[in-house]
């Protein structure tokens, strides 16, 4: 384990000059540390909506009400949302007969709402509106006798949801630009393309440019299918990590979003990491840091940027600077079985 960062303390030769009524703590007076908050950050409408839905089916049919994954990637919204009544469970199997569940906000396959109706469970779909379109769209590129190129992250429950809309075999999985020269597809194959909503814009659009040089009749959704809200958190990243010294994501592991963040900031050329919470920092990642860049991915709430920035303040004189690139003002409405 790395000591414990010291913060500097001012030379004593500065100090002979200093007034006799000088406070004496100011011989172990903070560092200054300039923090570039990005926004937008943190929540966006469809974590909101998810998070609204859980809460509002607990008061509607009392704890405990099962959650069918985590119903958004990040702890501390699970284990808020677990103290309140909801129980998080991987298959339907876990829940008891007759009692409510919640699919998560990363969509699931059309085999998991059947199964709930086979056993007449009272069920609610949290699945972003967002997510929700790219399905609609998968089914009517199966329907024009089209077969889909998917681009996203294997094994992401956003994936798997998405490949659950359509018949097996009629998808077909790349990751990268490298997948795209491996396709072994007929070249009269009639093609359509879709992606994940979490995805790095960037490596994206290289993919998709890919996907259309080799096969030029493939047919793409009229608008992007990454979210709004995973855009422009990455492009607010862009304008905070060229002058920061470090980039801190607030974020947890297995959450495709708040990865990206990392990664475009690491390719703005500043070094950058994730953290779930104020906790996670080691101070000696502040040592050479007087500027410091830092954001929130879409699952993260704002009382963790407040804590992360409390931490900083523990070792660093803390000043803060939020730098806006974009204004989201979308809501989503919830199912009406919880608007009464």
């Amino acid at each position: 384990m790395n000591a414990p960062f010291q913060p500097a303390a001012i030379p004593v030769a500065a100090l002979a000059d200093a007034p006799a009524d000088a406070p004496a703590h100011g011989r172990e007076r903070k560092m200054p540390l300039t923090v570039l908050i990005a926004a937008p950050r943190g929540f966006c409408a469809g974590v909101d909506r998810a998070i609204e839905i859980v809460e509002r089916a607990i008061e509607r049919y009392g704890a405990p009400v099962y959650v069918r994954h985590e119903i958004v990637h990040n702890r501390f919204v699970v284990d808020t949302l677990k103290a309140k009544g909801a129980v998080f469970v991987e298959e339907l199997d876990c829940v008891p007969d007759g009692a409510p569940v919640i699919f998560s906000a990363h969509g699931v396959p059309k085999s998991v709402p059947a199964e709930a109706i086979r056993r007449e469970l009272d069920w609610l779909d949290a699945t972003c509106p967002l997510v929700s379109k790219v399905h609609r769209q998968a089914e009517r590129q199966i329907e024009a006798g089209r077969h889909i190129v998917f681009i996203g992250h294997a094994g992401h429950p956003e994936v798997i949801g998405t490949f659950g809309q359509v018949p097996e075999g009629a998808m077909t999985l790349v990751e990268t630009v490298a997948d795209v020269a491996k396709l072994d597809l007929p070249a009269d194959l009639p093609l359509a393309f879709l992606t994940q909503t979490t995805l790095s814009v960037d490596d994206t659009h290289q993919i998709i440019a890919a996907l259309r040089e080799r096969f030029p009749q493939i047919v793409g959704p009229k608008a992007e299918d990454i979210c709004y809200a995973t855009s422009n958190r990455q492009a607010a990243v862009k304008k905070v990590a060229p002058g920061s010294d470090l980039v801190l994501v607030i974020g947890a592991p297995n959450s495709s979003n708040s990865m990206r963040l990392v990664e475009v900031a690491e390719r703005c050329g500043t070094p950058a990491r994730l953290v779930q919470r104020g906790a996670d920092i080691d101070p000696a990642w502040l040592e050479g840091v007087s500027t410091l860049g830092l954001t929130a991915g879409a699952s993260a709430p704002e009382q963790l940027v407040r804590e992360v920035l409390d931490t900083l303040g523990e070792w660093r004189e803390v000043e803060e600077h939020t730098i806006i690139t974009a204004e989201e003002k979308m809501v989503f409405k919830l199912p009406r079985q919880l608007v009464d």
